[in-house]
């Protein structure tokens, strides 16, 4: 996923090495769920966890790559959580 690679090079850009173990665990982890709860909501979760990441970056750092990814990714998310989206029943249409 683009946006994680984004992230990890960020991350050492920022000298915050120690978190690109932590992100390759992460992705590691939901790359092996993706055949059980499918591929959109693993990314899903995946973007969800970068996303905590560049917050928590935002705030130690004064950077506008991170703002910028940050906008990036949440869009991302957004678009894909749409899917999971239940369309509204219109109960008072027919009436």
């Amino acid at each position: 996923m683009e946006e994680v690679e984004k992230v990890k090079a960020l991350c050492k850009e920022l000298n915050e090495g120690h978190l690109l173990k932590a992100i390759d665990s992460f992705v590691s982890l939901q790359k092996e769920l993706s055949s059980k709860k499918g591929e959109d909501f693993i990314n899903v979760s995946i973007l969800g966890f970068i996303e905590g990441i560049l917050v928590s970056l935002s705030r130690k750092h004064e950077n506008e790559k991170i703002g910028e990814l940050l906008e990036e990714v949440r869009t991302k998310r957004a678009e894909l959580e749409e899917k999971f989206k239940k369309p509204r029943v219109p109960l008072f249409e027919n009436l």
